[in-house]
């Protein structure tokens, strides 16, 4: 590193952790990070967004698909500020993430200098701020306390969330030091052999007296740990959900699969729920997404942070290392799948259930056709995105994912327009066939990250179900408020059309009928995206429990 500034140092380091984009929109104060990565000799790209929000979402789709570290630079001010919504997902739903943020530089700090975010003379403490959306949080005030503090920021993101470094202009310029006290990342602890023991003797007593229903989460995925779910589940004898977000870490053609769990989940789980001896949750806290009503079932639980309701837990952050240690121990004491006790009866008509919200019977094709539609034509190995919203319900409750498929939601905070990033991001880290499944509300907020995909000529389908409205709130009103006035109706948009005249070489559809749809899902898109409008009912009423509750 001898002559090189703080700036390459940064860079240098994600590298040596095996990142190879860093997303963000370049800036001031900020732009040494994008010219120490541009020269790099190490394979480092800086991606620029057209949001910092979508940047955020960007490195957080990265480290999902990945298995590693999200990276996102963003300038100060309003750069800056613009990510809070996207890190407070990653922190939510414990992604990780380091965030390297630019400052002015510090002789200017509290004299009223173009985005001073110091806490100076009454300036806004972007310190304070960022502590509250990540797991560690600096301002590095002197170059010599840069590489300490950069290590354990990494440390901090790997342990499951975002970390933050507040960079002065001036700082990312500096030198490095000639003897930079440097040192590796610790990785992350596995977690007390005596919290193992617990779980696994939970599990063994339950089987004694009936079977075990296991909610996996995405954490599976992002351990890469379906294979270890998997002996897991075979040698437990288990029935397996997943929680929304976890769809895809478990599905109809693996062993005892029983569908979703919670608001937007399936009635087979519920059943089998009610008739369990112990519940095991694998990497999820299982939050009030996907709750289900386990009247005194008890609970255990391995991932990174325990469980919200109360439960026998042990601490992992590498599912892939600790399940088969669970599972080999399970065998060994002779509580595996070859007990004689009768299995879950799953019989044939599992999976065939599904809720029944009332028949719509407005323009355009209804949610479960097109997830039926976009099932059958999913290739083998794809990843799918979807927005929360009536048509993130209807993914996780009508979509079924492909063999090796992957599937996003962001259920942290619910931000619309994650889609967008993540799909772009995750693309980066693991190049397959990806898919976004997003509302027109969303589209109208970060809907032009397509233009980042178009730049980088990434081969994601944009699938938009258009129904004019913000539809969930249309339904809302409907259903919850006095006054429902229209306000969540939107002027007609022709979206599909809209797109081909903006980017004239991306093939854009305009999907009616579900014929148009199979045939806009065939047709190839090319070196890049493609974009597909389907026209939907906003008075539809999606697979969502509360909203069925309501009505009855």
């Amino acid at each position: 590193m001898k002559n090189r500034r703080i700036a390459e140092y940064l860079v240098r380091g994600c590298a040596e952790l095996g990142v190879r984009h860093i997303f963000g929109v370049d800036g001031a104060n900020i732009e040494d990070i994008y010219d120490a990565a541009a020269a790099s000799d190490a394979g480092v790209r800086g991606v620029v967004a057209k949001h910092e929000f979508s940047a955020a979402t960007m490195a957080d789709g990265y480290a999902r698909a990945a298995g590693g570290l999200g990276v996102v630079a963003a300038t100060s001010g309003g750069g800056a500020m613009n990510l809070v919504a996207g890190l407070a997902e990653s922190f939510t739903s414990q992604v990780p993430v380091l965030a390297l943020i630019g400052q002015p530089p510090r002789n200017l700090e509290g004299k009223g200098t173009f985005q001073d975010t110091s806490g100076r003379a009454g300036s806004i403490d972007a310190l304070r701020l960022f502590e509250t959306v990540s797991r560690y949080c600096a301002r590095v005030e002197r170059p010599e306390d840069l590489p300490e503090q950069f290590a354990t920021a990494v440390e901090a993101a790997l342990g499951g969330g975002p970390a933050v470094l507040l960079l002065p202009k001036d700082i990312q310029r500096s030198p490095v030091p000639q003897k930079p006290v440097r040192r590796d990342p610790r990785p992350p602890t596995i977690g007390h052999p005596a919290d193992m023991v617990a779980v696994a003797t939970a599990l063994r007593t339950a089987r004694t007296t009936g079977k075990i229903l296991v909610i996996a989460g995405d954490q599976v995925a992002r351990d890469n740990a379906r294979e270890a779910l998997r002996d897991l589940a075979v040698t437990l004898d288990a029935a397996v959900g997943v929680t929304p977000e976890g769809k895809g870490v478990y599905g109809p053609r693996d062993p005892g699969y029983c569908g979703v769990a919670g608001t937007m989940g399936h009635p087979e789980l519920l059943d089998i729920a009610r008739t369990a001896a112990l519940c095991l949750l694998v990497g999820t806290r299982l939050p009030a997404t996907a709750q289900i009503p386990l009247r005194g079932v008890p609970l255990a639980g391995i991932g990174r942070q325990p469980p919200y309701p109360p439960a026998v837990f042990a601490s992992s952050s590498n599912l892939a290392a600790t399940l088969p240690e669970l599972t080999a121990f399970l065998r060994d004491s002779g509580s595996g799948a070859e007990t004689s006790e009768p299995k879950f009866d799953l019989g044939p008509q599992v999976f065939a259930r599904r809720l029944r919200p009332p028949a719509a019977t407005g323009p355009g094709l209804r949610y479960r056709e097109v997830m039926d539609t976009i099932s059958e034509l999913l290739p083998t190995g794809s990843a799918v995105f979807a927005d929360a919203g009536n048509t993130g319900a209807a993914a996780v409750h009508y979509l079924d994912l492909p063999e090796n498929g992957r599937f996003g939601l962001a259920l942290g905070m619910g931000g619309m327009g994650y889609s967008f990033g993540a799909a772009i991001g995750s693309m980066f880290a693991a190049p397959r066939p990806t898919y976004v499944l997003a509302g027109d509300g969303s589209f109208l907020m970060h809907g032009m990250e397509i233009h980042t995909a178009i730049e980088h000529a990434l081969p994601i389908t944009f699938i938009i179900l258009n129904n004019n409205a913000h539809a969930m709130c249309v339904i809302r009103d409907r259903l919850y408020c006095r006054n429902h006035d229209d306000r969540n109706r939107f002027h007609p948009a022709a979206l599909a059309e809209g797109m081909a005249a903006m980017f004239p070489g991306m093939p854009s559809f305009a999907v009616r009928k579900r014929d148009e749809l199979r045939t806009a899902l065939s047709a190839p898109s090319g070196a890049g995206p493609r974009f597909i409008a389907i026209d939907c009912d906003p008075d539809e009423i999606p697979p969502f429990t509360p909203f069925l509750a309501a009505l009855e």
